[in-house]
């Protein structure tokens, strides 16, 4: 019998997602950003992390979706990575949560595009879908 995981989860428009929780190095809200010229679209900027100079990466734009709302700051998941820290810009913070993995389904075939390459799949929960974010795929993609 394989183990439940735990998922850090947060939230793009409707839509909820989750990274490991052994990735993720900690929770924080809204940094001011540095820009970075000449730097991908998907590079929000750069986060001042306690001394720490970190990317973020805004994942509405690698996963192609609709600009946020400008009147809502992202949060920022800081995620442990080969190369370092790298931080997730996301619309909100879920909770912790534990899930079976018999409550997992692959991706659908309708899945196209980067998303595609992101999200191996899928945790069904009480009324709502936990999309499983690969978060290093989702770097090599910014």
């Amino acid at each position: 019998m394989t183990q439940n995981q735990q998922f850090c989860t947060f939230f793009l428009d409707d839509l909820y997602f989750g990274v490991e929780v052994e990735r993720v190095q900690e929770v924080i809200r809204h940094q001011k950003t540095t820009p970075v010229p000449l730097a991908p679209k998907a590079v929000g900027g750069l986060i001042n992390l306690r001394g720490q100079i970190v990317t973020a990466i805004n994942l509405r734009e690698t996963l192609e979706l609709p600009a946020a709302d400008q009147s809502r700051e992202p949060m920022n998941v800081v995620v442990r990575t080969d190369d370092g820290a790298v931080s997730l810009l996301v619309d909100e913070i879920g909770d912790v949560v534990e899930v079976e993995p018999s409550e997992f389904e692959p991706p659908p075939d309708t899945l196209q595009g980067t998303a595609r390459e992101m999200i191996v799949g899928a945790f069904k929960l009480k009324g709502r879908l936990l999309l499983r974010l690969e978060a290093e795929r989702a770097l090599k993609i910014a």
